[in-house]
């Protein structure tokens, strides 16, 4: 049984995430599962850095990411809209330019008011980088946002 409410759509979510933080940093949404949302990031000169190993405010961006869009995916998107309030990351080890790291965000709570999710973000041989937890408030929204321009 899936936790998705009504129409997901990889190849949207990633038109969505054009002209924005996401796209600059090179995050892409690669699958979608029954219970988890799946995505994955370069490890180049957008997300290193200086020491040139992934920068840890770059994996927290990357979690964000995912536990947002897992959010927004599990909630009446008709009614509400998914907002991070809180995120915290433990950095387990680097991750080199030449690589990618993938982030996988699984539900610890779905709320109707909050949510918190766990990231696990892991290198190319599946070595675990960096894990992640964020809380998500869910607020009621009159319209929602649907092009890089009404954002703001």
């Amino acid at each position: 049984m899936s936790i998705w409410i009504g129409d997901v759509n990889v190849q949207e979510m990633n038109e969505k995430n054009k002209a924005c933080l996401n796209e600059n940093l090179g995050i892409e949404i690669t699958e979608v599962t029954p219970g988890s949302l799946k995505g994955r990031m370069p490890v180049d000169k957008r997300t290193i850095q200086p020491a040139g190993v992934l920068h840890g405010g770059a994996s927290v961006a990357f979690a964000e990411t995912l536990a947002s869009w897992a959010g927004y995916l599990a909630i009446d998107r008709t009614k509400c809209h998914a907002v991070g309030q809180e995120i915290n990351a433990n950095h387990i080890r680097p991750a080199f330019v030449g690589t990618w790291i993938y982030g996988e965000a699984t539900p610890a709570s779905i709320g109707r008011r909050s949510h918190v999710w766990e990231v696990r973000i892991t290198n190319d041989e599946g070595k675990l980088v960096c894990i992640s937890r964020c809380t998500l408030a869910i607020i009621d929204v009159p319209g929602q946002y649907t092009t890089a321009d009404q954002r703001g």
